[in-house]
């Protein structure tokens, strides 16, 4: 029997690896895609895998996605309601939430209340809106599956596991391409340095995050609310190579660790899958090619954005949303040219020291507090 599932965000780095794991099993069936701008790639998407349901944000570039797939059984919508359609195609069993910033909450929200499965790689959804997503997923009985490569390594280490006898989670970061700099340093950053990252391919976007260390507080808000603990439970251990994906520490002293090479299919098939495994091209991790795995501390005052993602998950309420919806204001910046590298966190700083908190904000609240932010700064 095939799996049916809908994509979210089928034309970035997570959706097209997920279409790659799709295309090595034969028993999985697209039946909605959503992509932002991207039509070209759509429309090949289209193409090879028969969705019946396709939606564009961009309501010009969908009017000419219709024009150019006319000939196929396809339906073409765009916008937030064609999003929202998308994540609650009716025979789409679980949605694989690809789509990078916040417009992922409602969408995501809306499949978990039409029983759908979330195979979970927007970030944004658990950070912002956790104390809304988790009794959700509970409530309608739906299960949340992390995509990300630290979370579900975290998520394969529980397997058996009881929560509560977690005592710590450890959780890996490379420290990107600017590891061991200090903000002198890292004061002439340009934008092609900071999308070299070291060891994976990511779209732009998560590649700057990961530079700042970012992308690494966002995981830790995350896994306090994938995994039910405090934020002073989730431990950010540097090892640059990427090689173990993360840890658990237990009450009892063990210590549960999921290694493997640096590639996003293979949390991707799992969530998927789960929970069975399954074959996976690719290469494997030879022991005998390495001589040590190090470890080292992470560097919380020349990457300060992981020092403010600890303050802004320990507060909670509306705070986690100015973190996000700053850095992302501030990442597009950057990207463009108009601030520098190290305002990036700066910025993010002056957002939240600005920000009246909410406390446990409804999804309009979070959606006001983005606009806030966004307005501030501007």
């Amino acid at each position: 029997m095939r799996k049916k599932i809908s994509i979210l965000g089928s034309t970035g780095s997570i959706g097209t690896q997920t279409l790659e794991v799709v295309r090595n099993n034969g028993d999985i069936q697209i039946t909605a895609l959503a992509a932002g701008r991207n039509i070209e790639r759509l429309e090949a998407q289209i193409r090879e895998f028969h969705p019946s349901l396709v939606c564009v944000w961009d309501e010009e570039r969908a009017k000419e996605l219709k024009g150019k797939t006319a000939d196929l059984p396809v339906r073409v919508v765009s916008g937030m309601e064609g999003l929202v359609e998308a994540a609650t195609e009716r025979e789409a069993e679980a949605v694989v939430t690809a789509i990078v910033g916040m417009i992922g909450i409602r969408p995501t929200i809306a499949a978990m209340e039409a029983g759908k499965d979330i195979a979970l790689a927007n970030k944004e959804t658990l950070v912002t809106a956790g104390h809304i997503i988790m009794p959700l997923a509970k409530e309608k009985g739906v299960r949340i599956l992390p995509v990300d490569s630290e979370h579900s390594a975290i998520f394969q280490c529980l397997n058996g596991e009881e929560a509560r006898s977690i005592r710590k989670i450890l959780l890996t970061a490379s420290g990107g391409p600017f590891r061991g700099k200090t903000r002198k340093e890292m004061s002439q950053v340009q934008v092609e340095d900071a999308l070299k990252h070291p060891n994976w391919s990511m779209g732009r976007k998560i590649t700057i995050d990961s530079s700042t260390m970012v992308n690494k507080g966002l995981e830790v808000m995350e896994a306090k609310w994938l995994f039910g603990v405090e934020m002073d439970q989730v431990q950010v251990v540097v090892q640059p190579k990427s090689i173990i994906h993360s840890m658990v520490e237990f009450e009892d002293g063990a210590v549960m660790a999921q290694l493997g090479t640096p590639d996003m299919k293979l949390p991707i098939q799992y969530a998927l899958s789960y929970p069975q495994r399954r074959y996976l091209p690719g290469e494997r991790l030879d022991f005998w090619a390495m001589n040590e795995i190090a470890f080292e501390k992470p560097d919380f005052e020349n990457f300060r954005g992981l020092s403010l993602a600890y303050q802004a998950g320990k507060r909670g309420g509306s705070l986690p949303t100015v973190f996000n919806a700053a850095n992302e204001w501030a990442v597009n910046e950057f990207l463009n040219r108009r601030i520098s590298y190290l305002e990036i966190t700066d910025r993010i700083e002056r957002a939240m020291d600005a920000h009246r908190t909410v406390e446990n904000p409804t999804v309009e609240e979070i959606l006001a507090a983005e606009r806030w932010t966004y307005e501030l700064l501007a």
